[in-house]
């Protein structure tokens, strides 16, 4: 569910023309549709679900506000990736974010998996780079989008991109890179 009819109609099972229900009951069934994406694209820029699940409220809070705009783009789910970004972006700009660490009371845990050390260590090398870097990083290489469209999303050039891509893949690197001669 990437793009709704710009007409908000749809067609009934006899061909005939009907009015999907209202503003709210649009925006309801993608946000409900969408919620596990959302949520995983959270978690990879907070590095933490409770702050994943406050940035994915934030952002749907103000996707709803833009409904209107946002269910008339070319792609909903991009629109509402660029909100999500640029919140996140925000809230590590304010001087909130930098003063105040919230520790969860219980850890996460994770699900069954292969490597459980590689992915540890990755998400802690992910979690020690500057947002605007691991929010390119997430952008390039978990949602696959180009540099330019990434560009766009985080309202840059795509030069800035690449340079904070090669940047971020550099400080991954180095941070991996004696815990990955190990196992060589």
């Amino acid at each position: 569910m990437d793009r709704l009819p710009p007409s908000g109609r749809y067609e009934d099972s006899e061909g005939g023309s009907c009015v999907k229900g209202s503003r709210d009951a649009e925006y309801t069934e993608y946000v409900q549709s969408r919620l596990p994406w959302l949520r995983r694209v959270a978690y990879l820029l907070c590095q933490d679900w409770q702050s994943a699940d406050d940035l994915v409220q934030s952002a749907i809070t103000r996707l709803y506000t833009h409904w209107g705009r946002a269910r008339d783009t070319a792609s909903i789910d991009a629109y509402t990736r660029t909100i999500m970004v640029r919140v996140f972006i925000s809230e590590r700009r304010s001087a909130w974010a930098r003063r105040v660490i919230l520790l969860p009371e219980q850890f996460d845990r994770p699900g069954a998996q292969h490597d459980h050390d590689a992915r540890l260590m990755v998400r802690a090398a992910l979690a020690a780079l500057p947002p605007r870097q691991r929010a390119t990083l997430v952008l390039r290489f978990y949602c696959d989008l180009p540099v330019e469209v990434t560009a766009r999303e985080l309202g840059c050039t795509a030069g800035t991109v690449k340079s904070q891509t090669a940047k971020g893949l550099d400080a991954l690197r180095r941070a991996l890179g004696p815990i990955m001669a190990e196992e060589a």
